[in-house]
């Protein structure tokens, strides 16, 4: 069973916030080992974006114009959506404390936000180096893509276990994002591009862990009911966030053309994107492996189709 106290079905979007505030006892024990090991391997990891990388070496003068510009787009697009991940943060953290969930998370969650805290400003120093950061997209119908994927609200939802948050969310989206982002490291040639991505991927190793241990921890206690849930939420995320274009422009039911040409050329140019060709079998072998792990837990992940991928 899960830890919300407001029926299933209620209607009320913001029903986590009605659950009664009971702090004591407090009990800091090590309730999940495996994720306060990674709280304590992220207290040792720690790097700052204004020191640790070796921004002299990013050399403007081996790219045209064309190119740092596609790069100050697609480096500020980086940062609004690490920057979408600190905003979602204090919703799960007040939801963990709500639910009296085990400390280990809130321990991990609140070392997770400064992780993102610094891929978001590395993004943004990187696009501020590369000629300035945009503080909005290019173009206005990419806003809705890239603005949210909905888990600040599902974080209040009562309706909607914690179990089903961690599954779309770190297990299906953060997973996903994490093997397109291994991807990009290879294809980057630029240095100071690769570093910053090779940090941040540091950190998104631990994020991506995180979700499926506690998953892993949580699953044998689960309903069937329960289950059911995680299950509808995986499959919606991946149906109107993931395959509408949320990390990837290309997946828009109506692909901004100029947007993905300005990908190409920062790919191109080995300044830190990829491109489409390059994803599609990343997408593809990445929800795979996903229906693999959840299927162990009792829980079968459908066929997705879409327009440019077929069915996977």
């Amino acid at each position: 069973m899960t830890y919300t106290l407001a029926p299933m079905k209620t209607g009320r979007p913001f029903g986590v916030l009605e659950i009664p505030d009971s702090h004591f006892p407090l009990n800091l024990d090590d309730k999940i080992p495996a994720i306060r090991e990674l709280y304590r391997r992220a207290k040792t990891t720690a790097w700052n974006p204004a020191t640790d990388i070796f921004w002299e070496r990013l050399d403007l003068s081996k790219y045209t114009e064309e190119e740092l510009f596609a790069a100050r787009q697609y480096w500020s697009r980086l940062a609004w959506g690490e920057y979408g991940a600190i905003s979602e943060s204090p919703a799960l953290l007040l939801r963990y404390t709500k639910e009296r969930r085990e400390p280990d998370l809130s321990m991990f969650w609140t070392i997770r936000t400064q992780e993102e805290v610094r891929h978001a400003d590395a993004c943004r120093r990187m696009a501020d180096a590369l000629g300035g950061y945009m503080v909005e997209p290019v173009t206005k119908d990419l806003e809705d893509s890239v603005a949210t994927h909905g888990v600040r609200g599902m974080s209040f939802d009562a309706d909607t276990p914690l179990e089903a948050l961690f599954g779309s969310l770190i297990c299906c989206a953060e997973v996903i994002a994490f093997d397109v982002f291994r991807a990009r490291i290879k294809t980057t040639t630029d240095p100071v591009a690769k570093q910053i991505l090779q940090l941040i991927f540091r950190d998104e190793v631990r994020h991506c862990d995180f979700g499926w241990k506690y998953m892993e921890y949580r699953v044998p206690n689960m309903t069937s009911d329960d289950l059911a849930v995680v299950r509808n939420k995986v499959i919606w995320m991946m149906e109107e966030v993931e395959l509408k274009g949320y990390h990837s422009s290309w997946l828009a039911p109506s692909p901004n053309v100029t947007e993905m040409e300005s990908d190409r050329v920062v790919y191109e140019a080995g300044l830190g994107a990829t491109v489409e060709e390059v994803e599609k079998p990343i997408l593809v072998k990445s929800v795979q492996e996903m229906r693999e792990r959840m299927r162990s837990w009792g829980i079968e992940i459908p066929p997705f189709e879409h327009a440019k991928m077929g069915t996977f």
